[in-house]
Parts: C-alpha cells; structure tokens; sequence
C-alpha cells in the first residue's frame, strides 16, 4: 500500500502529516510512503531526513496518485478531484461544515476519514488528533500573550517594590484551558476559570486555578464530552457573572467551541472596554466565528487600549512537535484501521464508524448523509 503525504496548502500552515520517524516505523510495516518536495520544511524536516529512513521524494501529482492520502488539513474540492477513485483520505475534514469537500470526495468516488471525528473514547486516545493539536495550542496562546503584555507574569520582590502578579481568566477548561492553566499557573499568574461543565472545577483547581462557578440549566446540551449548544440567554448570565473577572484581569484566553456551530460570543465589547489599557486577549476560538468581539482572524489588533490576538493555527506556531504529534495520531488510527495491503473495513467496529464520512463514493456519516447533493 503506498502512502502519499503532500505538502499543506493551506495559508499559514507548517505542519506536516507525517515525520521520519514515524515514516520509518511504517517502512517497517511494509509500507510505501512517498512524500511530495519540501513537504516537511516548515515542520524543519528536510527531504534528506525522509530519504534517510526509507521514503521516496515525488512531485504533487504522484502523491495524489497513491492509494492512502494523509493531510493535516482538508483538500480542496480540487485537490480531492484529483485523487484516484476508491483511494482513501485521512486528514481533519470537520465535516459537517464543509458540503463542498464532501460532495467532491463523493464525485471522485474515494474514501475519507476525518481525524476530527475519531470518537473520544478511551482505546482512541492515541489517534485524538484533535486533544494533541489543541494542548499545544493552549500553551502557545498563554506564551503569546505573555509576549504581549508589557509587564511580567509572576510576583517579584524587588528592592524597588513588590510587582503584583498578572491576572490570567481564562474561558473553557478542555484540553486548550487545561494547558493554559498550567502554563500561566507555572509562569507565575493568579488564574480564574469559567467552564458551563460544573465536573471540570476538579480539574481546575488541581491545577492551581481558581473556579468560577456558573449555574446551568437544562440550556446546555452536551454529547461525547463535548458542549453540543447552549441557551442565549444561558450565554447572557454567563457573561454578566464574569464580566467583574474581565475588568480585573490583565490576560484572557478564551478556548470555547461547540462542534459543527459558530463559536458562542463569551466576551462583549462592552466587557473588552471595561478592562485596563494595556491587557491582552488570545482569542482560540476565531477560525470558527470567535469568543471576543472585535477578534478578526489571522490578525493582532488594538480596540479599545486592549490587544486582541486572533492567531487561527496556534498548533502551527509549534510546528516540530505539532506535526511529531499529529503523525503519531495518524500512524496509530491508520494502523488500525488497515494492514499494509489492504483496509480491514470492518464497518460497526467504533472507531471505523465513528470516522469514516465517505465510503467508496458514498456519504455514510450521520452528520453528512443527508446533505450531499445528488
């Protein structure tokens, strides 16, 4: 089975699906991998380096010839066109907002597998993609904003004076929030932490962080340990609570998302005017509509005295151990899913069908089946 990693396209990206040594691993298991050009230089991964442990070097077109395509990212519709019929794709895909992709994966009659819909249960921890990608964006958004911020994290004594700790309150406490917790708590910041899940106030504080508690209702919908939605009016409570957390806080790291939907608006520009000149937001959620108002993606930009970082690729920033991490996902969900000669199929096995979008032209997913057209 040959395995074809192409370059990444998409803007601002510098990861790479696959690294040598996780290319030298599937060498090993029988494997063909080939690898287009410069694919892994933004990654600081040479052509030598993938030569060297037994994969070939080829021009776009013969990696879009191979049997099994592995991308970070989606393809575009034309890269998807160009892929041979009853191939198969593995790459994040977030399906269920992208008609378009899923209709030419369809047209081209190929498979795919999205690694954004591996099911988060234990025995798939190895191929979460989307747990890897964003504990490295977690932490990069704090190193970020304590780039930005003209004063230092920690409290220190001087002979000058006592400098106060910066105030971190940071918004989710998933596997991004969790991260940014711990890097501002190491850094030296007092952390406060919203989260609608009452069940992460545990993980919080045993991180150091202070939680603020915030009552649900029966608004707040969660499904696979994600929150699925939530109330309008739910959001509007939760942001009168924290808005005297936003006033006071120096850094705000924001990490809300809810599959498949906009980004839910956590804070107003009425609570980014309430804070000091100076302060600091990393807004995590911008490629999806964003947390903040006045984030704009891609860009870092000043409103109201107030920083507002609007980094959409913040795993990208970190692109060595990003793409080490993501190829280790890969391998492992590609590993059980096939053999080196052929895909297993096994079509009620969790994981298989938990992943799988398109089979062999057909849109099989519960959250694309209906919406492709005909």
């Amino acid at each position: 089975m040959i395995l074809g990693v192409p370059k990444e396209t998409k803007i601002k990206e510098n990861r790479v699906a696959l690294t040598p040594d996780v290319v030298k691993d599937l060498v090993k298991k029988g494997f063909e991998v080939v690898i287009e050009s410069s694919a892994g230089l933004n990654s600081f991964y040479n052509d030598d380096a993938y030569t060297s442990v037994g994969a070939k070097i080829a021009d776009k077109n013969a990696v879009y010839a191979s049997d099994v395509l592995l991308k970070v990212n989606a393809p575009t519709v034309e890269e998807a066109s160009k892929m041979k019929k009853e191939a198969v794709l593995i790459s994040f895909m977030w399906a269920a907002t992208s008609p378009e992709l899923i209709d030419a994966c369809v047209k081209a009659g190929i498979t795919a597998f999205s690694m954004d819909a591996v099911p988060r249960i234990s025995r798939a921890q190895k191929m979460d993609a989307l747990s890897s990608q964003a504990n490295l964006g977690g932490y990069k958004a704090v190193m970020l904003a304590a780039d930005t911020i003209g004063k230092i994290l920690p409290m220190m004594t001087t002979a000058a004076g006592t400098i106060r700790p910066c105030k971190v309150v940071i918004f989710g406490a998933g596997v991004a929030g969790l991260q940014a917790i711990a890097t501002a708590k190491r850094l030296g910041a007092v952390v406060e932490v919203s989260d609608i899940r009452p069940e992460t106030k545990e993980q919080v504080q045993s991180l150091g962080g202070k939680f603020i508690e915030i009552k649900g209702d029966d608004s707040v919908k969660m499904e696979g340990g994600y929150v699925k939605g939530v109330s309008d009016e739910f959001l509007k409570n939760q942001q009168a609570l924290v808005s005297k957390h936003v006033k006071d806080a120096d850094i705000i790291i924001t990490t809300a998302l809810i599959p498949g939907k906009k980004a839910p608006v956590l804070v107003t520009e009425d609570m980014v005017k309430s804070m000091r000149f100076g302060s600091v937001i990393v807004d995590m959620a911008v490629e999806q509509g964003g947390n903040v108002v006045g984030s704009e993606l891609n860009k870092t930009v000043q409103k109201h005295g107030v920083t507002i970082i609007g980094e959409g690729n913040l795993p990208s920033l970190l692109p060595m151990n990003a793409s080490d991490l993501y190829a280790k996902n890969m391998a492992t969900l590609l590993l059980h899913l096939a053999d080196k000669d052929a895909f297993k199929w096994e079509m009620d096995e969790e994981i298989t069908k938990g992943s799988l979008i398109v089979h062999k032209g057909v849109a099989v997913h519960p959250s694309v089946a209906k919406t492709v057209s005909a």
